[in-house]
């Protein structure tokens, strides 16, 4: 059951039987450069990273990340949603797309889609995002959705500093 549409792109609850596709998305080397590395290496890994995350997620606050495909071909691209961390006040916006699905704008379309419904239907007071300071395909898809730059975080005491963006007022959906 899809809980976003957009033009191109259907966003749904993850499932465990998504597990192939987590696996793969998340030891792509991107996401283990500016995402991190979840620890994901099996399909058991995998099913446990889904339950415990997302799903939880869902059960807990109502939102997570979500399964992202293509409208046309059902295809899965990548992942969209909205983070609640223990660290961060707001929840954060956070997505990640297979190389062959990048630079089509899809990871634009889906936060801005996750934007909307945090807005319209969550009715969240605000949403922030974090990314690494050299990730700069990510900072341009967070400013094309109308974020700015607030300041730098850590998520941890050892942890990277990070770059936190947020809607002073919300955007127009």
């Amino acid at each position: 059951m899809s809980i976003i549409e957009s033009e191109r792109l259907v966003l749904r609850e993850l499932e465990l039987n998504d597990a192939p596709f987590i696996l793969q998305l998340l030891n792509e080397a991107s996401f283990l450069r500016f995402i991190g590395d979840k620890g994901v290496r099996t399909l058991a890994d995998a099913r446990d990273y889904i339950e415990k995350g997302p799903r939880d997620s869902y059960r807990r606050l109502g939102f997570g990340l979500y399964l992202t495909s293509l409208r046309d071909s059902g295809v899965a691209a990548g992942i969209c949603g909205l983070v609640k961390r223990e660290t961060l006040a707001d929840a954060d916006i956070g997505y990640a797309f297979l190389p062959q699905h990048r630079s089509k704008g899809y990871a634009t379309e889906a936060a801005a889609a996750v934007l909307a419904h945090a807005k319209l239907s969550l009715r969240l007071d605000r949403v922030v995002a974090i990314t690494s300071h050299d990730n700069h395909a990510s900072v341009a898809v967070l400013e094309k959705i109308g974020l700015v730059f607030e300041r730098t975080v850590k998520l941890t005491a050892d942890g990277p500093e990070l770059k936190l963006f947020g809607c002073g007022s919300w955007p127009d959906p």
